[in-house]
């Protein structure tokens, strides 16, 4: 019986990790796919913003 109490902890997290790579899965896209990725782009050029203007060389 020490393979099987060897062998649980391993099975049990390869079936939560299967388990949440499917949830990731079926989230992709759907309805909210549109709303998300302007959130995505609004944010990165507020990252980029300030960041886009000091990155000119000095001629």
């Amino acid at each position: 019986m020490d393979y099987v109490s060897a062998l649980l902890p391993p099975v049990v997290m390869a079936v939560f990790f299967i388990g949440l790579i499917r949830v990731i899965v079926k989230t992709q896209g759907g309805a909210n796919k549109a709303k998300e990725d302007a959130a995505v782009d609004a944010a990165l050029a507020r990252a980029d913003g300030p960041r886009g203007t000091s990155a000119q060389p000095d001629a």
